[in-house]
């Protein structure tokens, strides 16, 4: 289909939103269109967004080898980042459930995040299973120690990404947390040092004009894992899914108070 198109088409490599058919196909990580795009014509080494060509955007994901003999390389830190998003990937497993939320911190321990929320401990509740949408107290959130920070939880509702509980988690560090929203999709939002930086922001989704060549990267290589997204950005490394599945190191309940303004 992709090539009978191509062949129909006065300029295979015509840009849209500054990119070809030919990068939206590696992007989207379709090999099979990739190839028929190039035979049809497509330069996989032309540049663009912030420098990344189809070409050398490909060798950051699952088939480096699709454009023979490769004109471009990725430096050393590239080639490290794509090397950390498989192991992340593999390590979270990403489940694919909603209405739970995150909140990942950089720099801090589980310790840290109870005082910084002025938290007390609580009991464990008790729920089924991982975006059970049950009857349960929105203000209890879990913590979890992992290498480069820690990570509050909430597996039923928003609570662990309310503004008013990443912006105490954040002072003096990033913080990235998301709401995986059973009515709109995932929510993310960036809060630097208690400053929210960006809200409703859709993590793992498509990279845009104007993006830095670090944010292109981080956008393919986290491409439909926001949560992994969450964790590479803060730079913290699990090494397992109870990062996100639990079970928690402790449980902590909020204090009573406005966390939405």
């Amino acid at each position: 289909m992709v090539a009978e198109l191509a062949r129909h088409v006065r300029d295979v490599d015509a840009e849209h939103e500054g990119r070809t058919a030919l990068w939206r196909a590696v992007f989207d990580n379709c090999p099979d269109n990739a190839r028929a795009l190039a035979e049809a014509g497509a330069d996989p080494w032309r540049p663009m967004m912030a420098g990344w060509s189809p070409g050398r955007l490909a060798l950051a994901g699952p088939y480096p080898d699709l454009f023979s003999p490769s004109r471009a390389e990725l430096s050393a830190a590239e080639a490290a980042a794509a090397g950390e998003a498989r192991r992340l990937i593999r390590a979270l497993s990403e489940h694919f459930y909603d209405g739970y939320s995150l909140a990942c911190v950089a720099d801090i321990t589980a310790d840290d995040a109870a005082r910084r929320l002025e938290a007390t401990k609580a009991e464990a509740p008790e729920y089924e299973e991982y975006g059970d949408h049950g009857d349960y107290d929105d203000s209890v959130v879990g913590a979890i120690d992992v290498p480069g920070g820690c990570v509050i939880i909430q597996p039923w509702a928003y609570g662990a990404s309310m503004p008013g509980v990443i912006k105490a988690l954040s002072a003096g560090t990033v913080c990235y947390a998301m709401y995986a929203n059973p009515k709109s999709g995932n929510q993310g939002s960036i809060v630097r040092d208690s400053l929210i930086e960006g809200w409703d922001l859709y993590f793992g989704g498509s990279a845009s004009v104007g993006d830095t060549v670090e944010e292109v990267l981080f956008t393919y290589l986290y491409s439909h894992k926001a949560a992994a997204f969450c964790f590479a950005n803060t730079g913290l490394r699990p090494t397992d899914s109870r990062a996100i599945v639990g079970p928690a190191d402790m449980w902590l309940k909020l204090p009573e108070r406005d966390y939405w303004n």
